[in-house]
C-alpha cells in the first residue's frame, strides 16, 4: 500500500510515456540496423517506441502514433534510401518536426547509407521519390513542401553518418547509445515520499502562469511560511516542464551559499561555463545577462531570503531568452513586490483530509490505521495545523512504533514538538 501511494509522485511529474521513438522505413532497415539498434536500446534501459506496420491502416498515420510521438522525449530518425518514398515516413517526420518547435522535442538523425545532403537538398534517391511524389500531389503543393522542409530541418541537426561496407553497424549503435544516454542529464528530482494533495497545486499554478510562454518570460514566485511545501512544489514544477528547455537549473537553499558561487553554478549549468572564476558578483552579473539572454531556460531559486540575491541572478526579465521561467520560492512575499515579480502563488495550508492522509501516511504506512490511534492522530493534526513537514516530522516519530506505552510517548512527543515547532521553521 505505501508503495502504491509514494509512486504516484512520478504520475504527478512525468508526462513522457517513452525515452525514444524511432523514425524508419521499414523495408531498409527494420529487420537489420534499426532491430538491431532498437534491441541494444531496450537492453540499456532506454524505453523505445518502435512501430508496427501490421497495425498502420492507410498511408496517413494514426492518432495512437501520434500520441506516441508526442509522449516521447526524443526522436531518432533513420534516413535511408526509401525513406522518402513513403508519405507515412514524410508524415512522421512532419509531426515529430512539429513536437520539436512545441515541446523542445530532442531529434537525432542517423543517416543510413545516405548523404545527409541529399536529405537536405533532397537529390538522389530523394529527388526520385518526390518527382513520383509530385505526380501524385500536384494538387497539394503545400504538403510537398512541407515535407521538403521537414527533411531541410533535421537534415540540418547534429547527428550521425553510417555507410554500409566501411564500418561495423555494432559500433555506429554504440555511439548511438552513448549519444541519448548522454542526453539524459539529470533524473527527475525527488519530490516526497506521499505527495497527498500535490497535484491540485501544481493545477494552480499551471492555469496561474497561462499556457504560451514561447514569446515571452515569465517569473513565478512561490511564497510561504516555514515547512508549509514551497520546495516541494517548485520540484514538481521544476521535474513537469524540464524537457521544455535549451537548459535547466534547480538551485536548492540560497539563502545559505554565497552569490558569486550561485553565480559561477549558474553559468556552469545553463551555458557550460565549467571553469569559470567570477571573483566578484558584480562582475558576474552582466556576464549572466550577456550568456543567458538567448537562452530559453527553466532556473529555480530556492528559498530566497534577500533582495540582493534576486538582482544577482534574475536581475530582469531581458536576462532570459523568450520561452523562459523562473521561479522563486521564498518565506517573504515582499521580496517578490519589490523585485516586480507579478505571477505570485501562495502556498497555503493543507485541508484537514489532507493532513490525516498525510500523517496516516508517514506514522502508518497506510491510510487504514487501528482505531486506538484515532486520538493520537486528531491531536497531531491539531497541532501541526495543516502544515506538511510537521506532520511529516511528528508522524516519523510514530513510525513503526505499537502497543500502549507507544501511544503515551506519541501525546509527548506531540506537545512536546508543538512548543519548538515555531522556532525551526
Amino acid at each position: 500500500m505505501a508503495q502504491n501511494q509514494a509512486s504516484s509522485s512520478t504520475s504527478i511529474v512525468s508526462k513522457y510515456r517513452y525515452d525514444v521513438f524511432l523514425s524508419f522505413c521499414g523495408d531498409d532497415t527494420r529487420f537489420g540496423f534499426t532491430g538491431n539498434l532498437y534491441s541494444a536500446l531496450s537492453e540499456r534501459g532506454i524505453l523505445t517506441f518502435i512501430d508496427d506496420e501490421a497495425l498502420r491502416k492507410g498511408e496517413e498515420i494514426t492518432p495512437s502514433l501520434r500520441k506516441a510521438i508526442q509522449e516521447s522525449r526524443i526522436s531518432i530518425i533513420v534516413f535511408s534510401q526509401n525513406y522518402a518514398f513513403s508519405t507515412f515516413c514524410l508524415d512522421e517526420l512532419l509531426h515529430i518536426i512539429e513536437c520539436r518547435t512545441k515541446q523542445n522535442m530532442l531529434i537525432f538523425p542517423v543517416f543510413y547509407d545516405v548523404e545527409p545532403s541529399q536529405v537536405r537538398n533532397q537529390t538522389g534517391s530523394y529527388q526520385e521519390a518526390f518527382a513520383k511524389l509530385g505526380e501524385r500531389f500536384k494538387d497539394d503543393i503545400q504538403k510537398l513542401q512541407q515535407w521538403r522542409r521537414a527533411l531541410y530541418d533535421a537534415a540540418n541537426l547534429s547527428g550521425l553518418h553510417f555507410k554500409s561496407g566501411e564500418k561495423y553497424e555494432s559500433n555506429i549503435v554504440k555511439k548511438i547509445i552513448k549519444e541519448i544516454s548522454d542526453s539524459f542529464k539529470r533524473s527527475p528530482l525527488h519530490i516526497a515520499e506521499y505527495p497527498v494533495g500535490l497535484k491540485d497545486r501544481m493545477q494552480q499554478i499551471q492555469e496561474l502562469m497561462g499556457g504560451e510562454f514561447d514569446k515571452k518570460v515569465t517569473m513565478l514566485g512561490i511564497h510561504g511560511m516555514g515547512g508549509i511545501g514551497k520546495s516541494t512544489l517548485a520540484r514538481a514544477m521544476y521535474n513537469l516542464m524540464e524537457d521544455q528547455f535549451e537548459a535547466s537549473q534547480f538551485l536548492a537553499n540560497v539563502r545559505e551559499k554565497g552569490l558569486v558561487h550561485i553565480q559561477e553554478t549558474m553559468l556552469s549549468e545553463l551555458v557550460g561555463e565549467r571553469n569559470i572564476k567570477l571573483g566578484d558578483v558584480h562582475r558576474g552579473i552582466p556576464i549572466l545577462q550577456h550568456r543567458l539572454c538567448g537562452k530559453k531556460v527553466l532556473l529555480v531559486l530556492d528559498d530566497i531570503s534577500k533582495k540582493e540575491q534576486l538582482q544577482a541572478t534574475v536581475g530582469g526579465l531581458d536576462w532570459f531568452g523568450p520561452g523562459s521561467i523562473v521561479i522563486i520560492t521564498t518565506r517573504d512575499k515582499h521580496l517578490l513586490d519589490v523585485h516586480g515579480v507579478q505571477k505570485q502563488y501562495m502556498v497555503g495550508e493543507i485541508n484537514h483530509m489532507e493532513a490525516l492522509e498525510l500523517y496516516k501516511w508517514n506514522a502508518f504506512k497506510n491510510k487504514e490505521v487501528d482505531p486506538c490511534y484515532k486520538e493520537v492522530i486528531k491531536r497531531a493534526v491539531w497541532y501541526a495545523d495543516g502544515l506538511p513537514l510537521a506532520l511529516e516530522t511528528i508522524g516519523s516519530h510514530l513510525s513503526g512504533k505499537k502497543g500502549k506505552k507507544t501511544l503515551i510517548n506519541a501525546f509527548i512527543e506531540i506537545i512536546t514538538f508543538s512548543v519548538t515547532w515555531q522556532e525551526k521553521v
